[in-house]
């Protein structure tokens, strides 16, 4: 929480690489940004909340850091999503209520 949202150690440009080469290879990456989130995430106290953090210069409290980077993972999962259903060879898994089936899922 002391330095802007651009860490030193980040490679961005390497983020954009396509280097990875299979499911396993995809998975590894993926828990890897999920413990960066949960390791940030762990330490912090009711007291942090309104501190004051800078993402690229810009002032948010803890909490609108929290909501912005949560909101940013929920655009590229729904890329994910989107490249997963045209690149599907079969059937498509509804990951919600299947289209169509609404009526099914509503209480009387």
């Amino acid at each position: 929480m002391t330095t802007d949202g651009e860490k030193p150690w980040r490679e961005r440009d390497g983020e954009f690489e396509n280097d990875i080469k299979n499911r396993d290879e995809m998975m590894q990456v993926w828990e890897k940004g999920w413990k960066v989130l949960f390791d940030a995430l762990e330490p912090l106290t009711e007291a942090d909340f309104e501190k004051t953090v800078f993402i690229r210069n810009e002032a948010h409290t803890v909490v609108d850091a929290i909501n912005r980077q949560i909101a940013h993972y929920a655009s590229h999962i729904g890329q994910l999503i989107y490249l997963g259903k045209m690149l599907a060879t079969g059937p498509w898994k509804s990951l919600s209520i299947p289209k169509g089936q609404s009526k099914t899922f509503k209480k009387p």
